[in-house]
């Protein structure tokens, strides 16, 4: 009978498969986030990638953490597992904020430091989609993880300088003009600068994650 139960229930293996399907689907927003910050007449159906992405993680993420509460045997500890995909979670998330700030603001070109911040957001997401896989053999991977989660990182404090260098130039402008269009589009700029932001925020706190869970896998 217990032998028969068990059958039914989760396999460890599925947790990794569920984390890669995630980590592409943040790639996938990424890409889409990408296209959107480039501007012009494709920003909507960019914006509305995003929103469809952003309810393919929310699906992956339940199902995870369904498996969390119907899997005796775990691959490492459950708050674990529900820190790791919840952060992976947060980053597409706040990638669906920054387009739907995007359409309700309906701006349609951005700053090139907003599309040198997609750059990085994408390149983020592919290190994190590498690097989910490899926690199935945390032994045999531990310094293939250290290493992409170090690049995640640095990727992170790259961006707060282009993301404090386009804050910086918003304000210069918008101080040099009187205009109150030039204010508003301080304000909305700023606005679509801290999305970004903690986009890759988010992305450094998967990092975070990978890093605790191989410390304590060790």
């Amino acid at each position: 009978m217990l032998g028969w139960f068990q059958a039914l229930m989760p396999k460890e293996a599925r947790f990794f498969t569920l984390f890669e399907k995630h980590a592409a689907i943040v790639v996938a927003g990424a890409e889409a986030l990408r296209g959107l910050l480039r501007g012009g007449e494709t920003v909507e159906d960019y914006c509305k990638q995003v929103f469809q992405r952003e309810a393919e993680a929310d699906d992956v993420t339940r199902e995870v953490l369904l498996a969390v509460r119907r899997t005796f045997i775990t691959p490492f500890d459950r708050p674990d597992i529900q820190d790791l995909i919840s952060s992976m979670d947060d980053a597409i998330d706040q990638m669906n904020k920054t387009a739907k700030t995007i359409i309700l603001f309906e701006v349609r070109s951005f700053e090139p430091q907003m599309r040198q911040m997609a750059e990085f957001i994408l390149q983020a997401a592919k290190l994190m989609l590498e690097a989910v896989p490899l926690l199935s053999s945390i032994g045999t991977n531990a310094g293939r993880l250290n290493a992409i989660t170090t690049k995640i990182i640095t990727i992170e404090e790259q961006a707060d300088d282009v993301c404090n260098q386009g804050l910086k130039e918003l304000f210069l402008a918008s101080r040099s003009e009187s205009d109150q269009g030039d204010a508003m589009k301080f304000v909305i700029g700023s606005e679509l600068y801290d999305h970004l932001e903690k986009v890759v925020d988010r992305l450094e706190d998967v990092a975070n994650e990978i890093n605790s869970i191989v410390v304590d896998q060790l």
